[in-house]
């Protein structure tokens, strides 16, 4: 369990390191490229596209081939996305580059995490998923880093790196023995389970967060590049909230697995109800970093429950593990892509302070449904 967790954790790492990478890079390309505020929302939604159109086939992939299958397709795909990126001369590259790159991910994360949830006892599902996420957070730290590099010293290199790295990962994978595909693998299956409560609120509390870390991903660094910030500062900022994200995440997932999985989303949705109508207002680049570091980790609380929550419905169900993270994948991408092209156009017709209002509005909304359900809190011993 110890080797395919290390080898999960590795293969959610480099993925996220890639996709953070744009972050501290959008400024840089909006600059060469001479990029609207919105045609940059549409290259850091490209990536989660990508996700939405490669999460249904990833899952089911996963549940008829089996996990090391997928996670090798997955890996292929981000060898060939990240070489397209280093060598990319135009935004049209860049998007088709980062598309790519989702679908890969998507079949990345579903073989991934159905590998480890598959094989994790169910009193501990919570924390290796959330030791998982830790991992891609980790990610998170390291791409703002990674985009720093590129920034500095050139994308070709840096991107070539990441391609090296993902062959390096295959044959770590195809070392590593497969788990026997399990649980039903029927389209059909997989759309009746969106009517159990724990899988349709898992969707929605995966998607919540990629809403508004979509959103605050776009326009927070083109913010703080108006407030005098560079690349450097940027990437600092993301690598600060990443660390705390990644610290909390573990954490998260073992009080998830002890006092239900409502419990700690709750929480995190109060915080970010009120962090995110903060966001508009900072005139100071320090105001603005404060506020990312804080909200990655009160945002980032969602991740491992609602993850394990759609676990949870998916074995209760008999569905397979790589379908519940494939509908993972999914909540996920219409959150991200929503924020990152929906929110900043929003803000390119309006101002940044309508995104915000309006998630500052979705985060109270989902604690008022939450609070009132009585559908989702049973959760066998993990109620809470």
């Amino acid at each position: 369990m110890r080797r395919l967790l290390v080898l999960a954790c590795a293969i959610v790492f480099v993925d996220t390191t890639f996709f953070a990478a744009m972050t501290p890079l959008l400024p840089h390309f909006e600059s060469e490229f001479g990029l609207s505020k919105s045609a940059a929302g549409l290259l850091a939604a490209a990536y989660p596209a990508g996700t939405f159109a490669g999460a249904i086939p990833g899952g089911y992939l996963a549940a008829r081939a089996g996990v090391r299958a997928t996670v090798l397709l997955g890996l292929a795909l981000m060898v060939v996305a990240s070489l397209a990126f280093a060598f990319a001369d135009s935004v049209g590259v860049l998007d088709a580059a980062r598309f790519i790159q989702g679908i890969g991910g998507a079949a990345s994360w579903a073989g991934a995490l159905a590998w480890v949830a598959g094989a994790a006892p169910r009193d501990r599902r919570g924390e290796m998923i959330g030791t998982t996420m830790a991992a891609a957070i980790a990610g998170a730290l390291a791409g703002p880093v990674l985009g720093t590099v590129a920034d500095t010293a050139g994308v070709t290199p840096a991107f070539c790196g990441i391609a090296l790295v993902g062959v390096l990962l295959a044959a770590w994978a195809l070392s590593t023995p497969p788990a026997a595909p399990e649980g039903t693998s029927a389209p059909r299956e997989l759309l009746a389970a969106l009517r159990d409560g724990r899988v349709a609120g898992g969707i929605w509390l995966i998607a919540v967060p990629g809403l508004l870390f979509g959103t605050i991903g776009v326009l927070a660094p083109l913010r703080l590049d108006e407030l005098g910030s560079g690349a450097a500062t940027i990437g600092a900022t993301w690598l600060a909230a990443a660390l705390l994200e990644s610290a909390v995440s573990p954490v998260v997932g073992r009080v998830s697995d002890r006092r239900g999985r409502l419990f700690p989303c709750l929480i995190g949705l109060a915080l970010g109800t009120v962090l995110l109508l903060l966001f508009p207002w900072p005139n100071a680049s320090w105001q603005l970093i404060a506020l990312v570091v804080l909200v990655a980790p009160s945002v980032g609380m969602l991740w491992a429950p609602s993850m394990a929550l759609l676990s949870d419905g998916a074995e209760a169900l008999g569905i397979a593990q790589g379908f519940a993270f494939a509908l993972s994948n999914l909540g996920w991408s219409i959150g991200q892509t929503a924020g990152a092209a929906a929110g900043a156009r929003l803000a390119d017709a309006t101002s940044d302070t309508v995104p915000y209002v309006l998630l500052s509005a979705v985060c109270c909304l989902t604690v008022a449904l939450l609070a009132r359900s009585r559908r989702l809190t049973p959760v066998g011993a993990t109620s809470g």
